[in-house]
C-alpha cells in the first residue's frame, strides 16, 4: 500500500507570521522538524510539502517534494477539508498522513503506528490526541463530574484532545466522506511533547525552551 504524507504550508501567516520557518535557537527552522520525523518514519514512502508559495522550496529536506497549492487555500477562509481532499487528487496513494510543521516534536514512531494500524483494516484513520483528565467545564457547569462529590483526578472519565498535528486517513475517507477522519478512527494518544502545537508567539517560545533543553539535550 502506497503511503503518502504531506505537511500543507501558509506562508502568511495571521497570528504568528512566518512560523512555519522561524528558527529555533540552534538554527533549525520549524519545518525541518516534522520533516525529519516524516523521513524517519519507515511506513511513509513519499513526502510532499503542499503550499502556494515556492519560497518555501529553500527550506526542503533532500528527498521531500514540492507541490504548489491554489492561493485560494491561503485565505482564513479556505475550506481545508478542499485543500485536503484536492492534494489527494493530485497525488494519488492508498494511505494520506497529513502532519504539520506546526508540531514540531511529533516523532516517528508515533506516525508508523498510526499508519500501521490503518493499514491493518479495521480503522479507516488515526489522529493524534492528548488524553485530559482535569476538572472541565462547559456552559457554566461542570463536564466531567458533579461539584457534591470530587473525586481524584485520575478517576475522572477521560477526554480526549485532539492536537490537530497528526491524521492518518484512506483513499476512500478523504475522497468519498471529505474529511481527515472516517467512521471508525483510532485516537492516537500522544505523550505532552508530542501535542505541543504552536499557534502563537508564546507557544514558540515554549517550544525553543523545549527543543533547547530537552530535545537537543
Amino acid at each position: 500500500m502506497k503511503t503518502v504524507a504531506f505537511v500543507p504550508i501558509k506562508m502568511n501567516n495571521e497570528r504568528t507570521p512566518g512560523k512555519n520557518t522561524k528558527c529555533f535557537d540552534d538554527g533549525t527552522p520549524l519545518i525541518h522538524c516534522i520533516l525529519q520525523s516524516l523521513k524517519e518514519a519507515r511506513e511513509v514512502d513519499e513526502i510532499y510539502v503542499y503550499c502556494s508559495k515556492e519560497d518555501i522550496k529553500g527550506y526542503l529536506l533532500p528527498d521531500v517534494h514540492y507541490l504548489k497549492r491554489d492561493e485560494k487555500f491561503d485565505s482564513a477562509q479556505a475550506d481545508v477539508n478542499d485543500m485536503f481532499y484536492t492534494f489527494s487528487t493530485e497525488v494519488d496513494a492508498d494511505i494520506y498522513v497529513l502532519a504539520h510543521a506546526t508540531a514540531p516534536f511529533q516523532t516517528a514512531g508515533t506516525i508508523d503506528e498510526g499508519i500501521r494500524i490503518v493499514k491493518e483494516g479495521q480503522y479507516d484513520s488515526a489522529v493524534a490526541v492528548k488524553k485530559m483528565q482535569d476538572f472541565m467545564w462547559q456552559d457554566g457547569k461542570p463536564l466531567n463530574y458533579v461539584i457534591e462529590h470530587i473525586p481524584r483526578t485520575q478517576d475522572l472519565k477521560p477526554i480526549y484532545i485532539e492536537t490537530t498535528g497528526l491524521y492518518v486517513y484512506t483513499k476512500t475517507v478523504i475522497q468519498e466522506m471529505r474529511r481527515r477522519i472516517g467512521q471508525n478512527p483510532y485516537l492516537l494518544e500522544v505523550s505532552e511533547i508530542e501535542a505541543i502545537d504552536i499557534n502563537n508567539p508564546v507557544d514558540f517560545e515554549i517550544a525553543n525552551a523545549i527543543k533547547m533543553n530537552i530535545i537537543n539535550r
